[in-house]
């Protein structure tokens, strides 16, 4: 089946090269297929399953309080929203990342 394959041409090169369960990028370079995240305030990982998590992105403002195309992103797990701590662990986490941008404001 390869070499009908190949003589209709179909480059199959990389069925060779590549080990089971890598991938490759253009630039050659192996990549993982899945980078599990972390909950921004438990560190805990999050998992594929975890349906209840969410990832957000904060923009930030300039001086005049207009958005200046920079963000940043925060996870937060199921088990933190479940339990109504995340809106609480979100206004910490935006305290902190605020003061290390240097952000001001209310």
């Amino acid at each position: 089946m390869h070499a009908s394959m190949e003589q209709a041409g179909f480059d199959l090169g990389w069925l060779s090269e590549a080990k089971p369960g890598t991938m490759k990028n253009d630039e050659g370079e192996i990549v993982d297929l899945y980078i599990p995240r972390k909950c921004s305030w438990t560190n805990k990982l999050i998992t594929a399953k975890d349906h209840a998590s969410v990832q957000l992105n904060v923009g930030h403002l300039d001086e005049s309080g207009v958005y200046n195309g920079s963000f940043s992103t925060f996870a937060l797990c199921g088990q933190l929203r479940s339990k109504g701590e995340a809106d609480s662990a979100l206004d910490h986490l935006w305290a902190a990342k605020k003061a290390e941008i240097g952000q001001g404001g209310q």
